[in-house]
């Protein structure tokens, strides 16, 4: 992957970041992308929004072949944006960090024939054929970002993380052809009951519900006859029609709306939203923003990552960070935080940048300190040097010092660190922190550490600096190197109409090696019906008189096929009779 955007990425995207194994896509799967693509860009000139159709053809992504992620990150390059290949569905944390970098994640895998209409799985089809044309507009692309970033600081829960480990199994599950319909349905019990156990909804939760109703599953323009720009749409070949049906409710966008609605990535959706521009989607989720922990701060916001029990990053208003899992709350007699801990590895930053000696080694058993000014209405990141002394705060001093909450703190000063000639941390030698009869430091434990700052201004998921918290060592990139893979027969078959299509030349022989694909096909694969569209597109082109061209439609038109398979069927002859 290309080295600029690999080290965009934070540290704690690193371990998501795969390569894309190219040789190892089959001309089956490259059959699969061209059937997608040919039909994305003759059925959705017309219904989808302008931004997608006009990116599907300035993108340069290639309609015959599924394209390198290279070539898309060169082409994303050109309005500041980069792509880099995961491994299937990846943590939201994950997934919303990337994008707030402005870095398009993109799974490789690619769905499967039987599939071919919609995978809940995250494929090629869905990043590169959804995703990455629509962000070539601007407004749209600035709107992606935003909640990317929203969805990078969303906290989350406990519960919530075994919904997200159920519905990656199902995923897999779903997708592989080895799958049995028992297993299936197994996989979607788990995750109905992973959902059974979780009560109410996260940050976390609320920015899923909103990605999922826009950025995949949207509609803008006026209610009445919206286009697609949704992801989930546009990659669906079946749902991109039929989402804009009468049975499909059209609800007017509203992130009220929106976090209110569940959804279910395994079936079509029973109604959808219709946004007027993309600029509203800009101004919506700013204004959501100002209701989230990482802007609103406060005790509420401890209390969502306390719940959450895991990595979160509290800010204080002297602008000092400390990242860490909360472990316990003190409260005042008006449920006012006035104390935290935390348990575990913690680091103290300022302005995303760890601390020299306060990494997570130095607080590896966790990090407590009192929230507030002290008594007389004093504010400690306010002081001045000399303030600071005529409180007594003089390295190698013994100190009193007295909350309004009634934390008392007790020691002996070995250390102030200032940050723009202002205290940040204020350091003691046999401590001792009390609240009425309780300790919450005692002398024996070692050095004290108290944070400075009357209030927290904003609480977060993740590091503040997570290059060092990670402690990330960046390995050298490996090229991939191209082998020759070995198909099965039908592969092989699938390959040949591929040469014979993409040939300079077409003559009797063509023809001979047509007909001898054909007849395999009949004596030994009567359900294939992509690589029969494939040979009419071959007829239509170079032999329309072929009687075998009659008879191979009547075949795929006559076969009691699968509805979705019909459908494609359909499709694909309706494209082939109009190109």
């Amino acid at each position: 992957m290309t080295g600029k955007v690999t080290k965009r990425a934070m540290a704690h995207l690193q371990p998501f970041i795969s390569k894309q194994y190219y040789h190892h896509y089959t001309p089956i799967d490259h059959a699969v992308w061209r059937f997608v693509m040919k039909q994305n860009h003759y059925f959705l000139k017309k219904i989808a929004h302008p931004a997608y159709v006009n990116g599907l053809v300035d993108s340069g992504i290639k309609t015959e072949s599924i394209p390198k992620v290279d070539d898309m990150n060169t082409s994303l390059a050109k309005v500041g944006w980069g792509a880099v290949t995961i491994d299937g569905l990846i943590p939201g944390s994950a997934f919303y960090g990337f994008l707030a970098n402005r870095i398009l994640p993109i799974a490789t895998e690619i769905r499967k024939i039987q599939n071919i209409a919609y995978t809940p799985a995250p494929d090629m089809i869905h990043e590169a054929a959804g995703h990455a044309p629509i962000l070539l507009d601007e407004s749209y692309r600035e709107f992606v970002r935003k909640i990317g970033e929203m969805g990078a600081k969303a906290i989350s829960s406990k519960e919530k993380l075994d919904v997200f480990k159920a519905v990656r199994h199902l995923t897999i599950v779903a997708e592989d052809p080895h799958s049995t319909q028992v297993q299936v349905k197994e996989a979607e019990r788990q995750v109905a009951e992973a959902r059974k156990k979780v009560k109410g909804l996260s940050e976390a939760d609320q920015v899923s519900r909103l990605f999922w109703w826009t950025v995949e599953y949207g509609l803008i323009g006026e209610l009445e006859s919206p286009k697609i720009y949704g992801a989930g749409l546009l990659s669906s070949v079946g749902e991109s029609q039929s989402c804009l049906a009468d049975d499909v409710k059209k609800i007017p966008f509203s992130v009220e709306e929106c976090v209110m609605t569940p959804y279910d990535i395994t079936k079509p959706q029973p109604q959808l939203f219709v946004c007027k521009n993309f600029e509203e989607l800009v101004a919506a989720i700013d204004q959501f923003a100002s209701t989230m922990a990482f802007r609103k701060g406060g005790t509420e916001s401890l209390d969502k990552a306390l719940h959450s029990d895991s990595l979160a990053t509290m800010v204080f208003s002297s602008n000092l960070q400390v990242t860490g899992t909360l472990a316990a709350i003190v409260k005042d007699g008006n449920g006012e935080a006035i104390y935290f801990r935390t348990k575990g590895p913690t680091a103290l930053a300022i302005e995303n940048k760890q601390l020299p000696g306060h990494g997570r080694e130095t607080h590896r058993k966790g990090f407590g300190t009192p929230i507030g000014g002290l008594e007389g209405n004093i504010i400690l990141e306010d002081c001045s040097k000399d303030q600071l002394r005529d409180l007594g705060i003089i390295e190698g001093k013994l100190v009193h010092l007295n909350f309004q909450s009634g934390v008392k703190v007790k020691g002996i000063v070995t250390s102030v660190m200032l940050s723009e000639e202002k205290p940040i941390i204020i350091s003691f030698k046999d401590c001792l922190v009390t609240y009425r009869d309780q300790v919450l430091f005692d002398p024996s434990w070692g050095t004290y550490d108290m944070a400075v700052g009357a209030g927290i201004t904003s609480v977060y998921a993740g590091a503040a600096d997570p290059d060092a918290y990670f402690e990330f060592e960046p390995t050298d990139e490996v090229e991939n190197i191209s082998v020759q893979q070995s198909w099965n027969e039908l592969e092989n078959l699938y390959e040949e109409i591929r040469n014979l299509r993409e040939g300079s030349e077409w003559n009797e022989h063509s023809l001979f090696q047509v007909n001898d694909v054909l007849a395999v096909l009949e004596d030994q694969y009567p359900s294939e019906w992509l690589l029969r569209l494939e040979i009419i597109e071959l007829y239509q082109m170079h032999d329309e008189n072929s009687p075998n061209l009659a008879l191979l439609v009547e075949r795929l038109q006559n076969t009691d096929w699968e509805p979705s398979v019909k459908q494609m069927i359909q499709r694909g002859l309706t494209l082939i009779h109009n190109s």
